[in-house]
């Protein structure tokens, strides 16, 4: 049963946005300082079996993304807690050997290729132009997945859509369902609450915007195999980077981690 949201109490509220700007501070110096005229932070070739790999984008409101050098943007929301706490789960959940190192790479970059599981966040304020989307096009029909989180409500939802539609003009976004193998192939994964932001929950609830419904959709391709696994009106990226904060309910964070280690074992296998 989930603990009362009020009971999230004022001083830890405090603590966490303070932590959260230092957090947010710490993670553009870091990224600013590693950066190079390339366009991500990634080894020349995987160093593991699995790698944490974010997408760098640029924001559809064109102020933020980056130019050879790292700008801060959307794509950078919960860098570097979700990749540090992710990659803890899964060492601890399965026998997958998981890279240190974080890969922060654009679609333009051909390094992509190397790994075959990415992960965007707020993808409610991502723009693709007709070169990156048609490069995640290759991406995705040679056999990468793409994971997007941490978007909501109807207006995110167009602004996902605009670019995602360019990707697939013609593929339709379906519902996941509850026979699908991603949902079985390591957990069963039968229940599906919503997973919500640290900021929905510090106001007592569990959604944002007008995103009251939790929603797994996916793009698959001609033979079945899932290539989009599509979390709307959710934050798994919150879930797993307070995993070990006493004010983010624990089966919210246990069925996030749950829900990343089948993408990730679903992403290696097909």
């Amino acid at each position: 049963m989930l603990p009362a949201l009020n009971t999230i109490d004022r001083s830890a509220k405090r603590v966490l946005r303070r932590a959260a700007g230092a957090v947010a501070l710490a993670a553009s110096a870091c990224v600013l300082a590693a950066s190079s005229e390339d366009s991500g932070s990634a080894p020349d070739h995987p160093t593991a079996e699995f790698s944490f790999t974010r997408l760098v984008y640029s924001d559809a409101a064109g102020g933020f993304g980056f130019r050879g050098r790292f700008r801060e943007g959307h794509w950078l929301v919960d860098y570097p807690d979700s990749e540090i706490h992710f990659r803890q789960g899964v060492r601890r959940l399965t026998r997958v050997q998981v890279a240190d190192n974080d890969v922060m790479l654009a679609l333009t970059d051909d390094r992509i290729f190397d790994y075959p599981w990415l992960y965007a966040v707020e993808v409610g304020h991502w723009y693709l132009d007709d070169t990156e989307a048609a490069r995640l096009h290759e991406y995705l029909t040679r056999g990468g997945f793409l994971m997007v989180d941490d978007f909501h409500g109807t207006r995110e939802w167009s602004v996902f859509l605009d670019s995602i539609k360019r990707v697939f003009p013609d593929r339709p976004i379906v519902d996941i369902g509850d026979d699908d193998e991603v949902l079985h192939d390591v957990y069963d994964l039968n229940e599906r609450i919503q997973i919500p932001g640290i900021r929905a929950l510090m106001m007592g609830r569990t959604y944002e915007y007008d995103g009251y419904k939790p929603e797994w959709k996916g793009i698959y391709d001609d033979d079945g195999r899932l290539m989009v696994a599509i979390n709307h009106n959710m934050d798994m990226g919150d879930a797993w980077e307070l995993a070990d904060n006493p004010s983010y309910p624990e089966p919210m964070t246990a069925l996030a981690y749950r829900f990343a280690v089948n993408y990730v074992i679903y992403s290696m296998t097909h």
